[in-house]
């Protein structure tokens, strides 16, 4: 049976919230362009990241910090074109939110307003309380980061799992527990210890979405890139590959020059 897009009911934070409550684990990935999300969101993946991870994988930077707002709000534009049932959740690049509140409602209202997408997402707790609440107060919702945040990879200095230790894992207990005071919809949990991301589900009645960040939370985000096999460089633990695209589309290419070269493409049914 065929579905209309009329037919689709499409994800928002307060059905997250209601996934949660009934054990259903929430399905999340990241997208940078139309043709992406067109395919993640037919196939029924519940969130979309239009992550700061794009600095990577689309513009080959070393770190998330070199993108920029105009950036962010150009990849998601296309992201949201592209979907018809997922949330379109937007990180606020590392410089636009973290030293004044202002330039942070700023920031998200761009984001809301030229890209059309549904969320905007922040990393750090209670150092950016002010323009989390800032942004909330004016009808944007917000999602939280915790744990390892690339934007900070300067400060820590390495990639390594975050809050081994009992007074960060202090820290993130109540950084999570303010965030969602502050009124944000959902957190997200990057690289730290199993137990202390279940103990942290447990404890907010946000969803809390994991990554590197064990099964006893309330969902997972993975990088598309990563996780279809394009990338192959990365290879950290929480990592599965879901295909191995690289090797298919460097197939596919290696054969239409091949193709080309001795010129059986195109044929005579592909010409006019």
């Amino acid at each position: 049976m065929s579905i209309h897009k009329s037919d689709i009911k499409r994800i928002t934070t307060h059905q997250l919230q209601e996934m949660k409550s009934r054990g259903e684990k929430i399905s999340m990935l990241t997208a940078y362009d139309y043709s992406m999300a067109r395919i993640l969101d037919a196939a029924g993946i519940d969130v979309l990241l239009v992550g700061d991870s794009a600095s990577n994988v689309m513009a080959g930077h070393e770190t998330t910090l070199p993108i920029t707002l105009d950036h962010m709000i150009w990849h998601a534009s296309g992201v949201v074109r592209g979907v018809s049932r997922a949330l379109v959740v937007v990180d606020i690049p590392f410089g636009s939110y973290q030293s004044d509140s202002n330039e942070a409602l700023r920031s998200a209202i761009r984001i809301m307003k030229e890209s059309g997408a549904h969320a905007v997402k922040v990393e750090g707790g209670s150092e950016i309380k002010k323009s989390v609440e800032k942004i909330i107060s004016a009808g944007v919702p917000v999602m939280g980061h915790l744990g390892l945040t690339p934007q900070s990879i300067y400060k820590f200095g390495t990639y390594s799992v975050r809050a081994k230790e009992e007074e960060e894992a202090q820290k993130l207990i109540d950084d999570a527990v303010l965030l969602e005071a502050c009124g944000c919809f959902s957190v997200v949990l990057e690289k730290v210890p199993a137990k202390l991301a279940e103990a942290v589900a447990k404890r907010l009645s946000i969803p809390v979405i994991g990554i590197g960040a064990g099964p006893y939370v309330d969902g997972q985000v993975l990088v598309v890139h990563d996780m279809l096999g394009i990338t192959k460089d990365f290879k950290p633990r929480f990592l599965r590959r879901y295909a191995d695209l690289n090797k298919v589309m460097t197939e596919a290419v290696t054969s239409y020059i091949s193709d080309v070269k001795s010129s059986s493409f195109p044929d005579e049914k592909e010409s006019y």
